[in-house]
């Protein structure tokens, strides 16, 4: 079972709202004191709301065990702020969510503000008798302070309400919602001055969520990654069958389990570019086990696949729309058996142009596609997106709810086609 670690760095006791845990009772925190509340081993959300004067604060939001058997959290300052808090799982400081120097930060950009924004703002900042913030009012419903708070934690913290609603909100805000790495104790830390955790790492305290993209290991397709250049070797042949050059983004599993897995949300392992109607071979180790799919994003159609299986040492894929979907794409075997070449999963229709309304949404990036069947941080399952989509593709060619009836797609030579259109 998870716990939540509540450690207050300040020279004062500090009053914290709890929700989801400790039986909704308030909890109160020495100073230079760590608090400790258990969470049940099962799926489970709730709150730590950090308390100014009566008002509420930052706020450190957490589901434990969440999809894919990961925990999601933020850090969030939507509600106002009066001190500096981050979040963490244990022992993994680049999760680490939150502006340790939230409130040094808005000091110094309430000094330099021009006397027209303190104007604007003079409901939503409060100071002590000297001119110090000492609190900050609510950013929800407050656009003008919205716009002020991003200009010193946009990226560190949710400053907007992100997506929701069919509203796609900030990006910014929505890298706040990553995933982390499977469940594991929340580390939360609280101070009037550095929040960052006193045991952990210094140097990763402002490393932005989606920084390790920067860092992916990626290529040009050329001839030297021609798929019939690299015979034998595992990995997938991969086609851009589009009208458009597309980056294609690789992810392996945090873990896996019987049945199970911890999807990675937000470290990609490798990516390739492709021009239109161009293939390269993307070589991966056997103990490869993930997807790939267009960009980043979610909602986005994955493919699924482990290059090698304990069982028989075969490759095994699939085609998965649970997360959405943003265009067509199929998997098929290298190896010529019916196992392999002669099946292929996924699909190669347009389904996004003409479906409903109530089945789309508009990703960070603009693009339309159909909201994830399942559900996930943004939103609930869209029964609308299932229904279209076991009309126009069917559980047969891609999962679209539950681990069943879906074509799964093996390959000997553990090496697969795979199309994107």
């Amino acid at each position: 079972m998870p716990k939540i670690f509540i450690t207050n760095k300040s020279d004062h006791p500090q009053k914290f709202y709890v929700h989801g845990w400790n039986n909704n009772a308030d909890l109160t925190v020495s100073a230079h004191s760590k608090s400790t509340i258990q969470a049940p081993s099962h799926t489970n959300s709730g709150a730590i709301i950090a308390v100014h004067d009566g008002h509420e604060g930052e706020q450190a939001e957490i589901t434990f065990n969440g999809f894919e058997g990961n925990d999601f959290f933020d850090m969030s300052n939507i509600v106002g702020a009066g001190g500096n808090m981050t979040i963490q799982q244990q022992g993994l400081p680049s999760t680490r969510k939150g502006d340790p120097l939230f409130m040094q930060n808005l000091r110094k950009a309430w000094k330099n503000a021009s006397p027209a924004t303190r104007n604007e703002l003079k409901g939503s900042i409060f100071t002590d008798k000297a001119g110090k913030v000492v609190r900050m009012g609510p950013i929800k419903g407050q656009p003008k302070l919205e716009a002020f708070v991003r200009t010193f934690a946009d990226g560190k913290t949710y400053i907007g309400v992100g997506a929701w609603n069919g509203s796609p909100g900030a990006k910014t805000d929505n890298d706040q919602s990553s995933a982390g790495q499977g469940t594991k104790n929340a580390v939360i830390t609280y101070s009037d001055g550095d929040a960052t955790p006193g045991h952990e790492d210094d140097r990763t305290a402002h490393r932005a969520p989606m920084e390790s993209i920067r860092m992916v290991e990626s290529f040009e397709a050329s001839e030297a990654h021609r798929p019939d250049a690299h015979q034998g070797e595992v990995g997938i042949d991969l086609h851009n069958k589009s009208d458009k050059a597309c980056r294609y983004f690789f992810y392996d599993n945090y873990w896996n389990g019987d049945g199970t897995a911890g999807a990675n949300f937000d470290k990609p392992l490798k990516s390739v570019q492709l021009a239109p109607q161009a293939s390269s071979f993307v070589p991966l180790k056997k103990t490869f086990k993930g997807r790939v799919q267009r960009g980043t994003l979610i909602p986005a159609t994955w493919v699924e696949f482990q290059c090698e299986a304990a069982n028989d040492g075969w490759a095994h894929g699939d085609i998965s729309l649970q997360q959405g979907c943003d265009g067509g794409a199929t998997i098929q075997g290298t190896d010529g058996a019916p196992h392999g070449s002669g099946l292929v999963g996924g699909f190669q229709k347009d389904v996004i142009t003409r479906a409903p309304a109530a089945a789309k949404v508009q990703r960070q990036d603009g693009v339309w596609c159909l909201a994830s069947t399942m559900g996930n941080w943004m939103g609930p399952p869209n029964e609308q997106a299932a229904e279209w989509l076991f009309k126009e593709v069917g559980q047969k060619k891609a999962y679209i709810k539950g681990g069943s009836g879906t074509d799964i797609i093996s390959s000997k030579n553990r090496r697969f086609d795979v199309c994107f259109y």
